[in-house]
C-alpha cells in the first residue's frame, strides 16, 4: 500500500510538473506570440506609410499603432496575472482544489479556443482571451503548488520547483512559433492547447485532491486514484479543517514562535504588518523590478525591431534566443530558496551565542536574496538601455535569472519577516498593489513612441536610478538585523 502511495505522489508530482511547464504561464512568451501575429497582420491597419524610413524596413514603416494595441494587450494580461492572485486565491480556499481546477479549465480552455478562431477582423478579442489564460493559468500554479505537502521536507524545493516550472511555460509560444514557420496554422496550435483539456479534467479527478492536500501529512491520508469512503473520509475531512492551523505552524518551529509577548501582539496586528515600514519598501521592491520585467517583455519586439533596423530575420533569431533562455527559469529558481535555507541554518546556529531570537536570525536570511536579486535587476536594466542588439544576449540571461529570484525572494520574504497567519493576505495584498503598478508600462511604451519619438533613453535613466532605489529595502533589513544583534531585546 505504502508503494501505490508514493507512485500516486510521484505520478502527481510530474504530471503538476508538466501542467505548470506547459500551461500555467505562457503569457510570458508573449514576445513570440506577438511576431505571429504581426505575420498574420493583426492590427496592420494601424500602421502608417512612412517614407523616412530605411527602404528595407518599409514593411514595418510606421506601426507606433500596431505596437501600442499588442503592448496594451500584454499590459491587461500581465495585470490581470498579479490582480487576480488574490480572488484565485480566495476560490482555492474556499471551494478547494477540484472546483478551482475546473474554474480553471473553463477559463483555458474558453481562451484557448477564441484565440483559436480569432481572425484579423476580430482581432480584438484578443483583449478578452489573452487575460482570460492569464486567470486559468495562475488557478493551475495555485492548486499544484499544495504537492510539495506529499512530499514533507522536500517541500520548499518542489514548490520553487512549480514556480520555476511556471516561467518555463512562456517557452511554449516559442514552439507555436517554430511551428507556424513550418507551416502549422495558429489555429491547430491552440485547437491542440484546448483539446489539452481532456488531460486537465481526467487529472484533476485521478491524481488531485478533492479537497487540500494537509501539512504535515497525515500517515492515513489519502487522495485521487486511491481514495475511499466511509471511516476514511471522515479522517480527511478532520485533516482539511485542520490545514490552515498546520501551515500557519509550519513556517515558525516552536523556538522561532517564543518571542516577547509585546513583539507577538504588534506583529499580529494584519494593519500594523500592512503599514509598516518593512511592508512598505518590499511593496516598492517588488514593484519596480517587476515593472521592468513586465515592460521588456511586453515590448521586446518593437524593441528588437528597431534595433535590427526592421530585419524580420534578426528579430525572429533573437525571439527565439529569448524564449529558449525563459525555459531555464525551472533551473534557476530553485537556487534561491537554497540560498536562504542555508544562510537560515547558519544564522540560527548562532542565536544562542548572540542572544539573538530565531526567527530575527532567519529574517537575516533574507538580506542576501533581497540584495541580489537587486543587483541582477541591475545588471539586467543597464544592459536593456544599452542600444546595441547583440547585448540584448546577455540581456535574456539576466532578466531571466532576475525574475527567477524575484517571485521566489517575494514569498520567503513575507513568510519570514511577519506573522505566517497573515501571510495569504499579505501575499495577495502585495501582489495585487503591485498589479496596479504594471500598468505604468503601457504609459511608458506610449510616451516612448509618441513624445520621445522612439527614443527610450530618458525613460531607461529614469528606471535604472528606480532600480537603484531597490537596495534600501535589503540595506533596510539589514540594519533592523544589526539593531537586533546589538539590543536582543528590542523589536523586530
Amino acid at each position: 500500500m505504502a508503494g501505490q502511495g508514493l507512485s500516486l505522489h510521484v505520478a502527481t508530482l510530474l504530471t503538476g510538473l508538466l501542467e505548470c511547464l506547459g500551461f500555467a504561464g505562457v503569457l510570458f512568451g508573449w514576445a513570440s506570440l506577438v511576431f505571429v501575429f504581426k505575420t498574420e497582420h493583426y492590427f496592420k491597419e494601424l500602421c502608417e506609410p512612412n517614407a523616412g524610413l530605411l527602404s528595407n524596413a518599409t514593411e514595418q514603416a510606421d506601426c507606433k499603432g500596431q505596437d501600442e494595441r499588442f503592448s496594451l494587450i500584454f499590459t491587461l494580461a500581465s495585470f490581470m496575472n498579479n490582480f487576480m492572485t488574490f480572488p484565485t486565491g480566495y476560490i482555492f480556499d474556499r471551494f478547494k482544489t477540484t472546483v478551482a481546477r475546473l474554474i480553471a479549465i473553463f477559463f483555458y480552455t474558453s481562451a484557448t479556443l477564441i484565440i483559436a478562431f480569432t481572425s484579423v477582423d476580430s482581432a480584438l478579442l484578443l483583449f478578452l482571451a489573452m487575460p482570460t489564460l492569464t486567470v486559468g493559468g495562475i488557478l493551475f500554479l495555485i492548486t499544484n503548488l499544495q504537492i510539495g505537502n506529499l512530499f514533507g521536507k522536500h517541500r520548499s524545493t518542489i514548490i520553487t520547483l512549480y514556480n520555476g516550472a511556471f516561467d518555463s511555460s512562456s517557452a511554449v509560444f516559442l514552439i507555436i512559433k517554430l511551428l507556424y514557420e513550418q507551416g502549422i496554422s495558429i489555429r491547430a496550435s491552440f485547437l491542440f492547447l484546448s483539446a489539452c483539456s481532456v488531460w486537465h479534467v481526467g487529472r484533476t479527478f485521478l491524481l488531485m485532491p478533492r479537497g487540500h492536500i494537509p501539512y504535515p501529512l497525515p500517515p492515513t491520508y489519502s487522495y485521487g486514484l486511491c481514495s475511499e469512503f466511509g471511516t476514511r473520509k471522515e479522517e480527511k475531512k478532520t485533516a482539511e479543517c485542520e490545514n490552515v492551523e498546520l501551515q500557519s505552524k509550519e513556517v515558525f518551529s516552536p523556538k522561532e514562535e517564543s518571542q516577547d509577548p509585546g513583539q507577538q501582539h504588534e506583529l499580529r496586528s494584519f494593519q500594523s504588518c500592512v503599514l509598516s515600514r518593512r511592508f512598505i519598501w518590499h511593496f516598492i521592491w517588488l514593484s519596480v523590478i517587476q515593472l521592468w520585467h513586465y515592460l521588456f517583455i511586453g515590448t521586446l519586439n518593437s524593441l528588437l525591431t528597431n534595433l535590427a533596423g526592421g530585419d524580420r530575420v534578426q528579430v525572429s533569431a533573437y525571439i527565439n534566443a529569448f524564449a529558449i533562455t525563459q525555459f531555464f527559469g525551472v533551473l534557476c529558481a530553485p537556487w534561491n530558496g537554497l540560498l536562504m535555507d542555508y544562510l537560515k541554518q547558519k544564522y540560527q546556529k548562532k542565536t544562542g551565542k548572540t542572544g539573538t531570537s530565531a526567527s530575527a536570525a532567519a529574517l537575516c536570511s533574507a538580506v542576501p536574496s533581497l540584495a541580489l536579486t537587486s543587483l541582477l535587476c541591475l545588471g539586467f536594466a543597464l544592459c536593456a538601455s544599452v542600444p546595441v542588439l547583440s547585448l540584448q544576449y546577455a540581456t535574456f540571461i539576466l532578466q531571466v535569472v532576475s525574475r527567477s529570484f524575484l517571485y521566489g525572494g517575494n514569498a520567503a520574504f513575507l513568510t519570514l519577516a511577519f506573522p505566517s497567519e497573515h501571510f495569504g493576505k499579505l501575499f495577495g495584498l502585495v501582489m495585487a498593489l503591485s498589479a496596479i503598478v504594471s500598468l505604468l508600462q503601457f504609459p511608458i511604451f506610449t510616451l516612448i513612441k509618441g513624445p520621445l519619438q522612439n527614443d527610450p533613453f530618458y525613460v531607461n535613466v529614469t528606471l535604472v536610478l528606480a532600480t537603484l532605489l531597490t537596495f534600501v529595502h535589503p540595506i533596510l533589513v539589514y540594519l533592523e538585523c544589526r539593531a537586533q544583534k546589538e539590543s536582543p531585546s528590542s523589536n523586530l
